[in-house]
């Protein structure tokens, strides 16, 4: 249960990355330096945590050991899939942008075949590939209903390439967190704590930040000083508060893909909290009509998602390897 209370936690976090989006790009920020913003303002404060907590070194063991996946995973699951939700975020209101986020608990469910888990039987230790936990599945898709619901009023009112520019880019990004976050997972195999995952996908994650707020200079030129606080706050509240909360509600639950995927699902909360602050912050409207059947669906699906899982047996939890 606690592992789907910190969830939700994050969830509220990270409903920043939609709000303070749309406030950026409204403001004419440029998407490629809202998505630097996010990981170049975060690695240093990152670095000081880790720093602190006198944890640089085994970070800098386990990076030696597979540099290619921190580059790689770490850029997935960090810029890579940050910038395509900024990308959107010039097409789409926020509380869009959040409920198609809201795909990414079916992405989580979809890739447990990647992965390997082992189980413990009379035999001896075996390891087998996942498979999708087919309860949590049909949650899932009663959620993606939802998000089909509220993207049907908004595809009545914008052509087909801008409805595509803002609903494809956060699809591909719902995929890519989970897997990217998963996959570094199994990289670290529990060596490191949360705090130094974070920190370590953020260091992979620097090269392409760099070459996004290269673009991001050519085409706006030097961001204002209001829009680097901006940065600034989401870097906080999105890329170090709700990042490290969810990496560390799903380190409690890597032991179990069922939970792993409720964990995942807490998620759907973003769409709640960006409704909410989008209403407060940037004088939007609440959704009314389908949209508002679809996120009352979502909201549904992410409530029995979280009972389903929540009284999983220790004796059933697999583990990650």
């Amino acid at each position: 249960m606690r592992a789907i209370l910190l969830g939700i936690l994050s969830s509220a976090f990270f409903s920043a990355t939609f709000i303070i989006n749309r406030v950026m790009n409204v403001s004419g920020t440029s998407w490629a330096w809202t998505a630097s913003f996010r990981f170049l303002f975060a690695l240093p404060i990152l670095f000081f945590i880790v720093l602190f907590r006198k944890n640089l070194r085994p970070l800098w063991v386990e990076m030696r050991k597979h540099p290619l996946a921190w580059l790689g995973y770490g850029t997935i699951a960090g810029v890579g899939f940050y910038s395509l939700l900024s990308y959107a975020a010039v097409f789409s209101p926020a509380w869009l942008v959040a409920g198609t986020w809201q795909i990414t608990i079916l992405a989580g469910l979809l890739l447990s075949p990647l992965f390997f888990i082992t189980l413990e039987t009379k035999s001896g230790v075996k390891q087998v590939r996942g498979k999708i936990p087919m309860r949590s599945l049909l949650v899932s898709l009663f959620i993606l209903t939802g998000v089909i619901c509220m993207q049907l009023t908004e595809a009545g009112n914008i052509t087909i390439s801008q409805f595509l520019s803002g609903f494809l880019p956060v699809v591909i990004a719902a995929f890519l967190y989970p897997f990217g976050n998963r996959k570094m997972m199994e990289v670290v195999a529990g060596r490191l704590d949360t705090f130094q995952r974070v920190l370590g996908m953020a260091i992979g994650s620097l090269p392409v930040s760099i070459l996004l707020a290269i673009y991001g200079w050519t085409t706006t030129g030097i961001p204002t000083s209001g829009q680097i606080t901006q940065g600034f706050l989401l870097a906080l509240c999105s890329g170090v508060i709700a990042t490290m909360t969810f990496f560390f509600a799903t380190d409690l639950a890597k032991n179990n893909l069922s939970l792993l995927g409720a964990v995942e699902a807490t998620q759907a909360g973003t769409m709640i909290f960006t409704v909410l602050g989008e209403i407060l912050f940037l004088k939007g409207s609440w959704p009314v009509g389908v949209s508002l059947i679809g996120m009352i669906i979502i909201m549904i699906g992410m409530i029995a998602n979280s009972i389903l899982n929540r009284s999983v047996p220790v004796s059933k939890q697999k583990k990650i390897v």
